[in-house]
């Protein structure tokens, strides 16, 4: 009976469930994605992780931060979600050169 329970509360059992699921990670994604510099977004460990790839010669370390700190705020002002979300920004730049 117990492990009947939680397998009916895990995401995606139901129909009705699956869909306001797949809805509640594509809404924290377009959050993510409204924000200038943002390349991608992607809702991770059932929407409680957010990667957000920002591009490197938009922002810069500090502008990142402060891109986390400010997707946080939207999030829990415009979005229901249960628990907590972590936001990872990720800044990369990579930088080839051949000698001949």
């Amino acid at each position: 009976q117990v492990a009947n329970l939680i397998s009916v509360s895990r995401p995606g059992v139901d129909k009705d469930n699956l869909e306001s699921y797949i809805k509640r990670l594509s809404d924290v994604e377009k959050v993510a994605m409204s924000f200038e510099g943002v390349e991608k977004a992607f809702a991770v460990q059932a929407g409680r992780e957010l990667r957000v790839f920002v591009n490197p010669e938009e922002l810069d370390d500090l502008k990142a931060i402060k891109l986390s700190h400010e997707l946080a705020r939207k999030i829990e002002k415009d979005l229901q979600y249960p628990g907590k979300i972590k936001i990872d920004v990720v800044r990369e730049l990579r930088v080839e050169a051949y000698a001949e």
